[in-house]
């Protein structure tokens, strides 16, 4: 891959020598826009995906008290989302807000003219479907880029072995790279952590977590003034190839947690799950998801997740260890109330502790962080840990949708790369899922296709 000229140099070296910008931007072939002619300690940020996830992240970025920061250029597919977003954040952020008509771009390769309004050492965030997240990072890399990336960061094992690849060459290049696994930056589960580790409930023997709400992933009819690709990519949540589906997307943060908590990653799931309610939906998801993930050690996580609407409610995660137990999420990701109790019965008879409330939030937290350490030029960089994180949600699925038990080796050799040519998409490309003449999509058949998801 292609290394700028500042592709080792740290942000603290970078604004020592920012009488080289135009230079090296002359060099890069990039004309820096005027805002680079403010502050020279202004980390600049460019939103590369403009839904919800990305425009509170870029509102966590601005939000940070390591500052000064300020949004320099967003880029979307869909107008829709671009515009809602910067309303929001020019009205929230008005004074650290600066993005142009010219420095606002559509289209598949919006994330390149984007990045290319940055000098090395900025932030990029990439917060479109997980697809496309490997494109984008090896993108931010050749332009010696911090970023910050939603999860997961991987759906399948093929672009699981790219990513841990493309992390091994963004730590050589020294880039700060958070990825959105913002529990781990909560205080109390970083608490707990250290509890659990110094044995006050024991050895961790069973996890378990919850994630029962309504519905979630379903996708009507494509509408007819709409193409397959761009239909897919607005309804990313319903297809397997473009987030993983709801199973990825959705419970990648309690499997994380829970996993976190063991201190080890699971070598094998067993898994099941079906469809009942699904309607007229043409998504690709289960209804339902039970998967039993085994450590080396043989402890067990249970994971349970329902989309149904009238049934028992819960999102939470809990683990049990040989002389009492811990809640590690209580309702959502955050506030976390995590406590510790002696015996099993959670009950306020039984409670050893709980960490203080209220709590910061982990979603800013994990930007201060991720700030700081550009500033200090401390090491930090989570893209391993968060694609591994990614494959072992994706092993689950895998283990629910094939009826199979399948293990941490078999995930990581997978062959089955979802969207191979998602790097060369543009907006006339065929989409990587097609429709049955019903209308409908492929969808996971347990124990009738054992080796693929569809």
């Amino acid at each position: 891959m292609h290394n700028t000229p500042f592709s080792n140099t740290s942000r603290r070296q970078f604004i020592k020598h920012t009488g080289q910008l135009a230079a090296a931007s002359a060099l890069a072939g990039i004309v820096i826009p005027g805002v680079h002619a403010a502050e020279n300690n202004v980390i600049q940020v460019a939103l590369v995906g403009c839904g919800g996830r990305g425009t509170g992240a870029a509102e966590n970025a601005l939000s940070t008290p390591h500052g000064p920061v300020k949004l320099a250029a967003m880029a979307d597919v869909f107008s829709t989302k671009l515009n809602r977003s910067f309303e929001q954040l020019s009205k929230r952020k008005k004074d650290q807000f600066d993005v142009p008509a010219e420095r606002r771009f559509l289209g598949f390769d919006g994330y390149q003219k984007a990045m290319d309004c940055l000098k090395p050492g900025d932030v990029v965030i990439l917060a479109t479907p997980p697809a496309f997240r490997w494109v984008h990072f090896a993108y931010a890399i050749q332009k010696g880029l911090n970023v910050f990336m939603e999860k997961p960061v991987t759906v399948d094992g093929p672009t699981t072995r790219r990513m841990l690849k493309l992390a091994e060459e963004s730590e050589k290049k020294n880039l700060k790279v958070g990825v959105g696994l913002m529990i781990r930056h909560c205080k109390g589960r970083q608490e707990l952590w250290d509890r659990i580790r110094s044995g006050e409930i024991g050895d961790l023997m069973m996890l378990r977590a919850y994630r029962m709400h309504g519905p979630g992933g379903n996708a009507g009819p494509k509408p007819e003034n709409m193409g397959e690709l761009l239909y897919q990519v607005s309804r990313f949540h319903s297809f397997l190839w473009a987030s993983g589906g709801v199973f990825s997307d959705y419970n990648i943060h309690q499997v994380d947690e829970c996993c976190w908590m063991k201190d080890a990653w699971p070598v094998q799931a067993h898994g099941l799950g079906g469809r009942h309610y699904r309607g007229n939906s043409v998504d690709q998801n289960f209804d339902n998801y039970s998967v039993e993930y085994t450590f080396a050690d043989g402890t067990k996580l249970f994971f349970n997740g329902r989309c149904v609407t009238g049934c028992h409610e819960e999102f939470a995660s809990y683990g049990h260890g040989t002389k009492g137990s811990a809640v590690i999420s209580t309702s959502s990701h955050t506030p976390g109330r995590v406590r510790t109790y002696k015996g099993q019965n959670l009950t306020e008879a039984n409670l050893l502790w709980a960490f203080p409330q209220p709590e910061k939030s982990p979603y800013q937290l994990e930007w201060n962080d991720l700030i700081d350490a550009i500033r200090q030029d401390k090491p930090y960089n989570e893209v391993k840990r968060g694609a591994i994180a990614s494959l072992v949600t994706s092993m689950g699925r895998l283990a629910a949708h094939t009826g199979q038990v399948v293990t941490y080796d078999q995930m990581m050799n997978h062959d089955h790369e979802f969207a191979p040519d998602v790097d060369k998409f543009t907006l006339d490309s065929p989409a990587p899922l097609r429709a049955g003449v019903d209308g409908r999509y492929p969808v996971p058949a347990p124990g009738q296709k054992q080796l693929r998801e569809y």
